[in-house]
């Protein structure tokens, strides 16, 4: 996985991660939420948090909700990296995606994902994951409502590309 281990994050990993999600670069691309909202979403039992780590050192995370739900569909609502460009957020997208596959039952791994952020939707579509069609206004952040591109992979898809790349992660 790239020299990375993912872990499932605890309380005391939530200053990285908020220090992450407020990085000036992804100021209109993901979310940042309080303290008091990521310790009750940890507490939940909906939502599951993971770390990325180099040795010691966090370079990103992952916020999934509905982990291991009933419908057996999971969002990956948040996915982040401390420095773009070193290809630890493809590692870190494969790697949930394993996490999530391998873990629990769910079938679809879906997201959704702001039309201008060409990197990111390049990204998951590398990944597996196919566009769906536009969400009109359906994120309200900033202040304003914005569209977003639903994309999924389905547990079909994740195992014919796991299996063709030989990974056995």
């Amino acid at each position: 996985m790239n020299g990375l281990a993912l872990a499932r994050a605890h309380a005391d990993d939530l200053a990285y991660v908020m220090q992450t999600e407020r990085i000036p670069a992804y100021a209109q691309l993901v979310g940042q939420w309080t303290e008091e909202r990521h310790l009750a979403a940890m507490a939940d039992g909906r939502h599951a948090y993971f770390i990325a780590r180099r040795g010691d050192a966090p370079v990103g995370f992952a916020i999934l909700r509905d982990w291991a739900s009933p419908e057996h569909a999971t969002l990956l609502k948040r996915i982040v990296v401390g420095e773009a460009g070193r290809g630890d957020g493809a590692a870190l997208l494969r790697a949930v995606m394993d996490a999530v596959f391998g873990q629990t039952a769910v079938h679809r791994l879906w997201l959704g994902v702001y039309p201008e952020n060409v990197r990111a939707r390049r990204a998951y579509a590398s990944a597996g994951f196919v566009e769906e069609g536009v969400m009109r206004g359906s994120a309200f952040f900033h202040g304003a409502y914005r569209d977003e591109v639903m994309m999924s992979v389905l547990r079909p898809d994740w195992s014919r590309l796991r299996g063709a790349t030989g990974d056995q992660r």
